[in-house]
């Protein structure tokens, strides 16, 4: 039985009308540190959102959840009211799920939560040290709703919290190792 084909394989090797979105992903964002708390809560958001779906469908639609949910802006999220809701299920250009728009704003104001005790939610992320990812899903479902093993693994290496994003073939692997991703810092 063949290997899985790793993400990097995919990209490297890929085509169709849908290469170029992966490509962007995962050369320019996927696996690199994010330093902005929006930008973490985005990437957290949009993992919530994928589940059970495809990556591609979540990153078609991106640009319509960064819309929707006012740039990732996690204050404005987190004070979200009824005509919110309503205005995210109404919203073609998102996945529209109650569960997932309601873990989203629950999220929000625990990160508020996290900020006012840790300064920022990556402050938050760092002091937790390197963890293995069954204690990172512990940690994310005492704090978090909708964050299962998968959604909490994905969004650590796609922020750069947990190695595994690139193969170390892959050219990209090399460009995040030189940013020093917080896998590979040891506390």
């Amino acid at each position: 039985m063949d290997a899985p084909l790793s993400y990097c394989d995919y990209v490297l090797n890929g085509s169709g009308s849908d290469h170029a979105l992966h490509k962007a992903y995962h050369d320019e964002l996927y696996g690199f540190p994010i330093h902005d708390d929006n930008e973490l809560f985005g990437r957290l958001l949009l993992e919530i959102f994928q589940a059970g779906l495809s990556w591609t469908i979540i990153l078609r639609k991106e640009q319509h959840f960064r819309e929707a949910f006012d740039n990732y802006s996690i204050s404005k999220i987190a004070g979200y009211s009824d005509d919110d809701v309503q205005r995210l299920l109404a919203n073609p250009g998102i996945v529209r799920n109650r569960l997932k728009i309601f873990a989203t704003i629950n999220n929000a104001g625990e990160v508020l939560r996290l900020q006012s005790e840790f300064g920022s939610l990556k402050n938050w992320l760092d002091t937790r040290g390197c963890k293995s990812k069954e204690d990172w899903v512990k940690l994310f479902k005492k704090h978090f709703k909708f964050t299962g093993g998968e959604i909490v693994n994905e969004f650590l290496m796609s922020s750069g919290y947990l190695p595994g994003a690139h193969t170390q073939l892959c050219p990209v692997y090399h460009k995040i190792v030189t940013l020093n991703p917080a896998w590979k810092i040891k506390k």
